[in-house]
């Protein structure tokens, strides 16, 4: 047996000898989470209550459920594990993401607040035909919602199969299955007074967490950077290599290219994210959610910082063989760090390693309720209130609408879930962030921004970077023709880059700026003045 596999054996075993701690753990994030939603669940009485917590959430509380939003499996276990297994190129993932905010906070979150009232919908209908808007928003937010639902689901498979020595497909498909069950049953009880709670709860044992393994690992180096590096670099195999760009994605022009494609997806993603832009709307005006994003970027921003020592940490502690045999995109690098700072064959060791992937686990928890209740909130307010009954649907009947979506979002996310269990969750997400880029970025821009913008412009803009950038994923190495696509034993990708966006996101702007000019539909411009000041003002914002 090689000594990867030995430690790797040795983390199961640790981890069943202390099963009962891990699992107490657990179902006390679980149970406590669950009294938060169905005490938020007794409070939540109207539809303003259900998609936007009533509007009554402080800047800072805001800021931090952001955060909690935000702040996914990719960053805690993707992150972690694409730092330890490519060094310098692992962590431009934690400064694509934080970056992304200047863009959410100076285009996006202000303007957002002031026009809609629960999703993104109502900003693009506000001056254009409300059904084939609405529906094409809702289309986007869904399919957004549903790629980064894989990865969350991934992360929950491979945290929960590392602790509790599940090595069996079925049996990893089954702890899928169960995220997605606690999912639905949060969404549909707590709405977004719930899962907001959740997320401030989360984020702050998130933040805990890293800053405890932070402390942990220098500690270890006394506190010299420059040691904890150095060694990181030795124990890689990579040497000095390990430490410069180019590991990852500087073999050739093609991984070069990739690159760029990842860096201009995470950059613009993040203002398109559907459960990022509804948090805009649980504030009471646009002052706290320009404020709730200030909050976030620091919150962020610190912990971005601290997956430094979480990455290096684990390459300078753990041999990459180990990391690669526990999973071999490297997403168990973060835990098997705990267990390691605390003694492989130490109850502190199993204690640490039960503590930081409980938070991970209640990470993936509140982020997949988030994503849930954006996408649900989408079908129920823009597509079944609006298209399907034309404005004469109840408050009742859409709230009902929403917990049925919420249902048909979590099987499908289930399913998908299972088949991408093995993918880095960092990767995945960048899907997420690029699709959402690719159609629903140009759109709000144009409709907030552009005078000329039309109905026929945004549902180009949508549909076009939409069909584009999952048509490229779908033939990318993600899907099929390496070791850890999806479906690895069949290839059909032509398409060579692993992240669409350098293609898919200016086609969507473009296609929103073609379908604009060959349209012959005239702009309202009395809409777009009322649309101008009210987002700028505030005035007339619910």
């Amino acid at each position: 047996m090689s000594p990867a596999i030995t430690h790797v054996t040795l983390a199961a075993n640790e981890a069943s000898e202390h099963r009962p701690l891990i699992i107490t753990l657990f179902a006390l994030f679980v149970l406590a989470t669950l009294g938060i939603t169905v005490w938020a669940g007794r409070q939540t009485k109207d539809a303003a209550d259900f998609y936007a917590g009533g509007r009554q959430f402080s800047a800072f509380q805001n800021g931090l459920a952001v955060s909690g939003d935000y702040m996914s499996a990719a960053s805690f276990l993707g992150i972690a594990g694409a730092i330890a297994l490519f060094g310098y190129d692992g962590f431009l993932y934690s400064i694509g993401f934080l970056v992304a905010w200047l863009v959410a906070l100076l285009l996006v979150a202000e303007p957002l607040r002031n026009s809609g009232r629960y999703t993104m919908g109502d900003v693009l209908a506000y001056r254009m035909r409300q059904r084939p808007v609405r529906t094409a928003a809702g289309t986007s937010t869904i399919v957004v919602s549903i790629f980064y639902l894989l990865a969350q689901m991934a992360g929950a498979g491979v945290l929960v199969s590392l602790l509790l020595g599940i090595t069996s497909d079925a049996g990893k498909v089954l702890i899928v299955a169960l995220v997605g069950v606690l999912m639905i049953v949060y969404v549909s009880i707590g709405g977004m007074k719930g899962t907001t709670w959740v997320q401030m709860v989360k984020a702050v044992l998130l933040i805990g967490g890293t800053i405890l393994i932070t402390f942990l690992v220098l500690l270890k180096f006394n506190f010299n950077i420059s040691d904890l590096l150095g060694k990181a670099a030795e124990n890689s195999g990579k040497g000095d290599a390990f430490l410069e760009p180019g590991l990852q994605y500087g073999a050739d022009n093609l991984t070069k290219l990739d690159f760029l494609s990842l860096g201009i997806a995470l950059v613009l993603g993040t203002a398109g994210l559907p459960h990022i832009l509804i948090r805009f709307y649980t504030v009471p005006n646009a002052k706290a959610a320009r404020k709730s994003v200030n909050w976030a970027i620091g919150i962020i921003g610190g912990f971005y910082l601290m997956t430094i020592a979480l990455g290096f940490g684990a390459a300078a502690l753990i041999s990459q063989d180990e990391i690669i045999a526990s999973n071999p995109s490297g997403n168990t690098a973060a835990p098997l760090l705990a267990l390691h700072i605390g003694g492989v064959d130490s109850a502190w060791g199993a204690i640490l390693l039960a503590t930081i992937s409980a938070v991970a686990f209640a990470t993936i928890l509140a982020v997949v309720a988030g994503l849930t209740l954006a996408s649900s909130s989408s079908f129920a307010h823009d597509i079944y209130a609006n298209v399907i009954r034309k404005g004469k649907a109840t408050e009742k009947e859409e709230m009902k609408a929403a917990r049925w979506a919420t249902v048909l979002i979590g099987i499908v996310s289930i399913a998908l879930g299972a088949l991408a269990r093995d993918l880095n969750v960092a990767g995945l997400v960048a899907l997420a962030f690029a699709v959402a880029a690719s159609a629903n970025l140009p759109t709000i821009l144009y409709s907030l921004f552009w005078k000329r913008f039309t109905t026929q412009g945004a549902l180009w803009s949508i549909y076009g970077g939409l069909i584009v950038a999952v048509g490229l994923v779908l033939f990318s190495p993600v899907v099929s023709g390496d070791p850890k696509a999806m479906f690895p034993d069949v290839d059909f990708a032509w398409f060579p880059l692993k992240n669409p966006g350098i293609i898919s996101i200016p086609f969507g702007f473009l296609m929103g700026w073609l379908g604009t000019v060959l349209s012959k539909e005239e702009p309202d411009a009395k809409k777009y003045a009322e649309l101008e000041v009210r987002s700028l003002t505030g005035t007339g914002a619910h």
